[in-house]
């Protein structure tokens, strides 16, 4: 923010591989209480951004796996916002090479994923890490901003009004966000098992429980989950990207049915 402002170039080295965030040309800014407050966008990527993956691998894995949540969405919402349109970050549309970049982000998450998280829980780098340091950062980067970006995230701002959901790192989140897309979106049950799978292989939540929050509690049903539907479909929020007509009844029902089968899902694979 202070370089942009100062129209100063930027360097970024980053230590941990949680988001796509470096490679960006945007800030979440958000108030003191954990919540989402805005979108801050510059008029310019970082003139370099240098990973390395030596410093990357002694960071928690969990780190490393909540960025593959955050890149995992890159995917999903891309292609949403080419079924409807919509304009990417730079207020273009989406372009087949986006759409390209965004799907090896997801392929390369669902083939090394797992191998990275256990490269980074042993402390070594190697080639599966070093794909999934590149997906984190790169891809996702990319292919968020040329892509678009649509339920996935929108649902990640609207869940941070839950303070339960505060011991938890973005791309955890998203990872959930992903998931009430699938179902949005009607997604079939053969696609929204697979992004289960890989979720459970590395250890990204599929369920309201999996991020402290109880969604049969009364306070959630009656209170929580009407303000959490309500953050995610805001006035401008990435959610009307979406390539059908969106609803807060629609995405609390969504919502509660992603919940419900991850909770079917972790219960068939216990």
């Amino acid at each position: 923010v202070v370089a942009a402002n100062m129209k100063l170039p930027i360097v970024i080295i980053p230590t941990i591989a949680a988001t796509d965030a470096p490679c960006s040309a945007l800030s979440v800014i958000y108030t003191e209480e954990g919540v989402v407050s805005k979108y801050e966008f510059f008029p310019a990527n970082p003139d370099l951004v240098l990973v390395d993956t030596q410093i990357i691998c002694e960071a928690p894995s969990r780190l490393l796996v909540a960025g593959m949540g955050d890149a995992l969405a890159t995917f999903y919402e891309a292609e949403a916002c080419c079924a409807s349109r919509s304009k990417n970050c730079h207020g273009g549309l989406p372009s087949m090479t986006a759409l390209c970049l965004a799907k090896l982000c997801r392929d390369t998450l669902f083939e090394y994923g797992l191998a990275a998280k256990h490269q980074c829980e042993s402390h070594v780098t190697g080639p599966a890490l070093d794909h999934v340091v590149e997906a984190n950062t790169l891809l996702s980067g990319l292919g968020f901003e040329s892509g678009g970006i649509a339920a996935a995230h929108a649902v990640h701002n609207g869940l941070t009004v839950c303070h339960e959901s505060h011991d938890y790192y973005h791309g955890e989140k998203v990872a959930f966000g992903v998931c009430t897309q699938l179902v949005l979106q009607d997604s079939t049950p053969e696609h929204i098992e697979k992004v289960q799978a890989f979720c459970c292989s590395v250890g990204l939540p599929i369920t309201l429980r999996q991020l402290g929050i109880d969604s049969k509690s009364e306070e959630f049903l009656k209170t929580n989950l009407k303000a959490v539907a309500k953050g995610t479909c805001l006035p401008g929020e990435t959610i009307h990207n979406m390539p059908f007509g969106i609803t807060e009844d629609l995405v609390a029902d969504a919502i509660l049915a992603a919940d419900a089968l991850g909770e079917a899902y972790l219960k068939a694979h216990q």
